[in-house]
């Protein structure tokens, strides 16, 4: 190995070989804890320091960095306390995540790190939210994430690496190719020579380094880092490496020939920039042993207080508590004489949406077409000419990448709105709402302050996969509220509280009421609180919860058949108003819950469950649920129709009436 030392002093030589023994020495005494039954996991990266130390150490400190597994020089280099990284590996409280995230599972803000979830892929996108920050606010910061050359292979890092190439973000994309993926070899993961091959198809510049040589990373990633700086754009760097223990312990190295072992050790990246440093002069034997010893000093002395923190003492009100953040709404509704124009649905959220990017100029809008085309439904019309592409972003087909691009422009501070063209497409971005938007708070205190907006629901004649209901998939996700509202008002001033609360708010909005429903809408900013249903109607026959679409089919019965009934709309589905619901039971004594997703499994069940459990005294009747046939959504409107639960309504209406 061959190391060019070029116009660096001893200084910086030795420098960067302390920060390179650090994790060894860590690593070393980790799997002597493993053995002991002292923690419980451990990710070996010895062999592949070089990577993190020198990438980390090239950077300016406030500069964000989205590590993996065998990452520790990243957390070490930007000298955390190991006392906390410790207790952090041991589940403790003084950790980063409360215990509840182990590993490098976790971020923080102060060290402007933001660790992986177990999938990946995912925090590249992530990378290139935070890049985007940086560039619209125009400060000269360039992001670095990395990923192993298996995880590779997932979709999030195609569709992370063509947004920034697209965006022109800065961010280096370090792929640390050290040829297996767990236990499955290079050539059974992918056809391709080298990982740099790639760069050209994504139209962005690919590098490689030898990742055993800290002096190499450190100079390519320095020399890169200041070029992105003063001209934004992605780089792919490849950092040739090799892992010389198991993928994690538990799993060992039978898979690997041990020739590869021989041939890697002598690349050993601490052993052999030790063994030049002490040709070259920069380091004696005594400076060898004294920092060492200096290292394995301050180790015992983290470890001694992270092994005195004790266990976690569990409460649910506080596991519960910490899924959000903390928020409580301003008051902001309409005046009772404030102007109003007539407006259909669809102008209502066009309406919240433009006075929300006017009150938060930090709010950022992507999607696909929003921009000039102004989004399918139009919704987003002229959204350009008053706010600039900047803020108003059309995107490649790639959810995930938006979706987690949005988790990254919260980190640095904003807001983001992410358009699903339809709901149904929301599957394609579903892993970075449910593990990375939704866990992301209570993991290690960082919101996700984004909007999802959902178009949703049948009735248009549009087939299985642009008319799903699909937001029970969402109200079984904590960390996520969940938004539907039936009429214009509410959907102007739900979209204004969606972007006022700083957590994850997937909003749905019905296609078939875009342009069906007016209503009198207050012309000036206001917001609905979330979390609190709505009394439509009043009777005392029985009552009918219901949200979106339902809430019609609801008020149209009622007139048709003469029925005095409570309607209650929900309005938001997660939290659902369960004080509101326990208050018509007790009122009227005979429920139907109404929705037009599928029966099995749909949110109706789980009000159902909660009514059986907590008015059950005051029921007169069995609780009924009615909703749309457990199929696809069918094309041909007669099918579309009876998949739809207007006709059962009316059944399970005269039902109850004579029950």
């Amino acid at each position: 190995m061959r190391f060019d030392r070029k116009d660096y002093s001893n200084e910086t030589l030795l420098f960067l070989y302390q920060h390179l023994l650090k994790p060894r020495l860590i690593e070393e005494k980790m799997l002597i804890l493993l053995r002991q039954g002292k923690v419980s996991k451990w990710f070996s990266g010895i062999g592949q320091e070089a990577i993190s130390v020198g990438s980390t150490l090239a950077l300016e400190p406030d500069e964000y960095i989205l590590p993996l597994h065998r990452n520790l020089g990243v957390f070490t280099g930007r000298n955390i306390p190991l006392d906390r990284l410790f207790a952090q590996w041991q589940g403790k409280t003084t950790g980063f995540t409360k215990g509840r995230d182990r590993s490098f599972h976790f971020g923080t803000n102060e060290h402007h790190i933001v660790g992986m979830i177990s999938h990946l892929g995912p925090q590249l996108a992530v990378a290139d939210g935070i890049a985007l920050a940086d560039k619209l606010d125009e400060r000269p910061k360039v992001t670095v994430t990395y990923s192993g050359d298996g995880g590779a292979s997932e979709g999030d890092f195609h569709e992370a690496l063509n947004v920034a190439g697209v965006w022109q973000l800065p961010v280096i994309f370090i792929i640390e190719n050290n040829g297996y993926g767990l236990s499955t070899p290079s050539n059974e993961q992918f056809r391709f020579k080298q990982f740099i091959d790639k760069g050209p198809a994504y139209g962005i510049e690919a590098v490689q380094v030898d990742g055993n040589n800290v002096l190499e990373v450190y100079d390519t990633v320095r020399r890169l880092a200041e070029d992105l700086r003063q001209n934004p754009r992605p780089v792919l760097l490849e950092a040739l490496t090799f892992r010389m223990r198991g993928h994690e312990e538990a799993s060992g190295t039978k898979y690997v020939p041990q020739e590869l072992f021989d041939q890697w050790a002598q690349k050993d990246p601490v052993e052999t920039y030790e063994r030049w440093l002490l040709q070259e002069g920069a380091l004696d034997e005594p400076a060898r042993q004294r920092f060492r010893e200096t290292i394995k000093r301050e180790i015992d002395e983290a470890l001694r207080i992270a092994d005195a923190v004790p266990m976690p003492t569990a409460s649910a009100a506080q596991e519960l508590a910490d899924m959000y953040q903390p928020f409580e709404a301003p008051s902001q509704a309409p005046a009772a004489d404030a102007a109003t124009t007539e407006k259909r649905y669809v102008d209502a959220i066009s309406d919240g949406l433009r006075q929300s990017m006017e009150k938060y100029p930090e709010l950022v809008l992507m999607g696909q077409d929003i921009a000039e085309y102004g989004g399918v439904f139009k919704v987003t019309e002229g959204f350009v000419s008053q706010f600039g592409k900047g803020r108003v972003r059309n995107t490649p087909l790639c959810e995930s990448a938006i979706v987690g691009a949005g988790l990254g422009l919260s980190i640095k501070g904003k807001k983001a709105m992410v358009e699903m063209q339809f709901a149904d497409f929301v599957t394609c971005g579903f892993n970075q709402i449910v593990n990375n938007l939704a866990k992301s708070h209570y993991r290690w205190g960082q919101n996700a302050d984004v909007v999802v907006r959902m178009p949703t629901g049948a009735g248009t004649a549009a087939g299985p996969f642009h008319s799903q209901s699909n937001e029970a998939w969402f109200t079984h996700t904590p960390g996520l509220k969940v938004v539907f509202p039936s009429n214009p008002v509410d959907a102007k001033g739900l979209l204004c509280a969606a972007f006022e609360d700083p957590n994850p708010v997937i909003f749905f909005e019905h296609k078939l009421l875009y342009r069906s429903i007016t209503a009198p809408v207050p012309d000036a900013y206001y917001t609905t609180p979330i979390g609190k249903a709505a009394l439509m109607r009043e009777g005392d026959e029985m009552s009918i919860v219901t949200y979106g679409a339902g809430v019609h089919w609801a008020s149209h019965l009622a007139d048709e058949l003469n029925l005095s009934a409570d309607i209650l709309d929900l309005r938001t589905l997660l939290p659902w108003d369960e004080d509101a619901v326990r208050r018509t039971v007790t009122k009227t004594g005979r429920l139907i819950i109404l929705h037009e997703d599928t029966l099995v499994g749909g949110l109706g069940g789980e009000i159902a469950a909660w009514v059986a459990e907590h008015c059950f005294q005051h029921l007169d009747a069995p609780v009924q649920r009615v909703a749309s046939l457990d199929t696809a959504v069918p094309f041909a409107p007669p099918l579309e129709k009876v998949f739809l639960p207007q006709q059962r309504l009316r059944e399970t209406v005269e039902k109850l009436r004579n029950y």
